[in-house]
């Protein structure tokens, strides 16, 4: 690792904490620490999903990097992930009604996973952001209702995990798996490269 420098997630998420475990695989000793970074996730007018996403992965990385005063010189990750269906960006479902609803549009047809991700020691940030398309089969109510009942849909973007049971609706992906788990891994290692982490 660079000099003292100490990486940090800014995220609270089990499947990205075990997406950059990965990561570290071929740097002896790779560790980093986990925090929980709450921004504003507001999507302002007039702003692409892409700029959306990006500007979420960006202030989740710098206001992890303003929790991080006890280390000495942190480096910190920052990530987020959104659903786009045409034109709507589906967020995490506020209730169960949301996620039905979400869902049943899905449902047959393809939309997009964007994932970006942020690395910033407080001087340099570098981002990437990674679009994936995803092939929904037909769902009927049944399957969907069965699926809120777990409970799975409701802390994920676009009322699904891909990782999990919600794998089951997905017929294709085109493009990284990964980043529609939350973590795309070829680009993060990218970053964590640039920035002399591994």
């Amino acid at each position: 690792m660079n000099g003292s420098a100490r990486l940090v997630l800014a995220s609270a998420s089990p499947r990205r904490k075990e997406l950059l475990t990965q990561l570290g695989f071929s740097k002896a000793g790779f560790s980093f620490d986990t925090l929980s970074a709450d921004i504003d996730e507001t999507h302002q007018t007039g702003e692409s999903p892409q700029v959306f996403v990006s500007r979420l992965a960006v202030e989740k990385a710098e206001a992890g990097l303003a929790l991080c005063d006890n280390l000495t010189t942190p480096v910190v990750l920052g990530s987020d992930t959104i659903v786009v269906l045409g034109e709507q960006i589906l967020g995490k479902p506020v209730d169960e009604a949301d996620a039905l609803k979400m869902l049943t549009d899905l449902s047959g047809h393809i939309h997009s996973v964007m994932t970006a991700v942020a690395l910033t020691d407080g001087k340099k940030t570098l981002t990437r952001l990674v679009e994936t398309k995803v092939q929904f089969c037909d769902l009927n109510e049944q399957d969907i209702l069965a699926y809120i009942t777990t409970g799975e849909p409701m802390d994920k973007a676009g009322a699904y995990g891909i990782q999990a049971l919600g794998g089951s609706f997905v017929e294709r992906i085109e493009g990284s798996y990964s980043a529609v788990v939350g973590l795309p891994l070829v680009e993060t290692r990218e970053l964590l490269k640039e920035m002399k982490i591994i």
